[in-house]
């Protein structure tokens, strides 16, 4: 065995060929370490489907970089000398190899950084530049601010990239922000585009037997796996949603419907996450096709804003605010997650529709997630570790730093408002409005307090009343708590005890 000056490990969710700890790779005398472990498989129930994902686009990614003609050493889940974790093969494998160095990009796990970081390893770090905001330049950003907005990081970020900037520094269209043109409900005669599709590989194939063997007691579908595995079907996703979804995506992509569970959405977030595409390009991609008045400015500024505004707002966050971040409880939740989440079994057609398609797909758009099942964790008062391990679990594209300042900090405001300035929630006419949900549903949208009432409306007025001391002062709640205040106490009161019977029937494991 020659000897290996660099041992560079790539870890499955870093397949970028510009990844920083690749940038100077030697093919002659260094070499890439890939393991697939079952540490990081299983730490959270992963759904079927994202584990799949993951070692199948590993795999794919080993192939390509050895068609470079670099060294790889590869480890597969089924290895015999597998040790089970990051950490443990990396030393196996230093201790086999001796290499003069070990280069790793930042990762995206503050539990799998620690884990290597203290395996008592010298490593060389790099930052991860597939990201337009490093973590230094976010902590200084945020240094001295009691309370951050995503708003004004995003105008940094547009000035930072030049994405839709005037030459003379103005943003294109007089305003930073298009969100109120953002969320149009899908009307009747509207048609969201067939979804595209991918074909599975012998790779593939191997990889989701190799899931359906060790992992049958994970909750989702894994027959209908059809996701991009490969820079190059990424890359033909995003062309393919460019074409037919981009235009769309500008009024409707807060809307909902029945049994169409991709819509106008691009279903990119789990390719780019795992880098088989490009932060820059997509939004440069993006940007020229505005300029060529292809698509409309709402739907430019709206897809740029989520990808350089929020996604790596809640990054920075994440960096800047663990280990501690992950214990935020600011509502005191305990109340377990109910066992609807993972089966989809609920007399509540919008929470079955999301649920359903998460367990068939790994997948849900935005406003799925945030008002419909996180809308309904928060006015349910769910113990924030366990909806947030759902959320890593069941998403093709959760990962810890995206996932967790989504979930706690703005789905369940368990941060006491350090991402958000107010909690997302809604009663049944926020869900009525934006979507076709309430007309298939055994519950009355309609009804607040009657048996056949919808369970969110009752919820929504009971969470309030309930944290009335925390949030009252806030205000951006001030206008809710003047109509709770004008409703008659009797109202008031069938309102809280609808909540509570509502709230001891989930306690019960009762079918809601």
């Amino acid at each position: 065995m020659s000897a290996v000056r660099r041992l560079c490990l790539v870890l499955g969710d870093q397949l970028s060929f510009d990844l920083a700890s690749l940038a100077e790779l030697d093919a002659e005398r260094d070499a890439v370490l890939m393991v697939e472990v079952m540490e990081e498989a299983s730490h959270v129930p992963h759904h079927p489907q994202k584990i799949t994902l993951i070692f199948s686009a590993m795999r794919h990614f080993a192939e390509a970089l050895k068609a470079r003609g670099i060294s790889v050493y590869y480890v597969r889940l089924d290895d015999s000398e597998n040790t089970g974790s990051v950490p443990a093969e990396l030393h196996r494998w230093y201790s086999s190899l001796q290499p003069k160095e070990i280069h790793l990009t930042e990762t995206g796990d503050w539990r799998l950084e620690h884990s290597i970081k203290a395996c008592g390893l010298e490593i060389q770090w790099h930052s991860d530049t597939r990201f337009l905001c490093s973590r230094g330049e976010f902590s200084d950003w945020a240094q001295g601010k009691k309370q951050l907005r995503m708003e004004f990081f995003y105008r940094e970020m547009r000035r930072k990239s030049r994405l839709l900037i005037n030459g003379d520094g103005t943003p294109v269209g007089g305003g930073w922000n298009f969100d109120a043109e953002n969320r149009k409900a899908l009307p009747r005669n509207v048609r969201a585009p067939y979804p595209a599709r991918f074909s599975t590989d012998a790779i593939t194939q191997d990889v989701i037997t190799l899931v359906r063997e060790r992992f049958s007691s994970h909750y989702g579908a894994l027959e209908n796996f059809d996701y991009p595995v490969t820079h190059a079907e990424a890359q033909s996703l995003w062309e393919y949603f460019l074409d037919y979804g981009l235009a769309g995506f500008g009024d409707y992509q807060d809307a909902m419907a029945s049994d169409e569970p991709f819509l106008f959405h691009a279903r990119i977030s789990a390719a780019l996450n795992i880098g088989l595409l490009d932060l820059r390009q997509l939004c440069s991609d993006v940007e020229s096709a505005y300029w060529s008045g292809s698509i409309a400015l709402n739907a430019a500024e709206g897809f740029i804003r989520q990808l350089i505004g929020w996604r790596e707002y809640v990054r920075g966050v994440y960096w800047l605010k663990m280990p501690d971040y992950a214990s935020g409880n600011s509502f005191g939740n305990s109340r377990p997650l109910p066992e609807f989440y993972w089966t989809g079994k609920t007399r509540m057609n919008c929470m079955s529709q999301a649920i359903g398609q998460s367990l068939e797909y790994a997948y849900a758009h935005h406003i799925q997630r945030l008002m419909v099942t996180g809308n309904f964790a928060l006015l349910a008062g769910i113990a924030p570790p366990q909806i947030c391990e759902w959320y890593l679990a069941i998403y093709m594209d959760a990962f810890d730093w995206v996932e967790l300042p989504n979930t706690l900090g703005m789905v369940m405001h368990a941060d006491g408002g350090y991402l958000g300035s107010k909690p997302y929630c809604a009663s049944g006419q926020y869900i009525k409005r934006m979507s076709n949900y309430c007309g298939d549903c055994a519950y009355k949208v309609t009804e607040s307090t009657a048996d056949n009432a919808c369970p969110f409306n009752a919820l929504y007025w009971h969470f309030l009343m309930r944290h009335s001391d925390l949030l009252r002062g806030n205000q951006r709640m001030g206008m809710i708590y003047k109509n709770l205040d004008r409703m008659a106490e009797s109202k008031q009161e069938a309102l809280w005890q609808r909540g509570e019977m509502l709230l001891a029937r989930l306690d019960a494991g009762e079918m809601i």
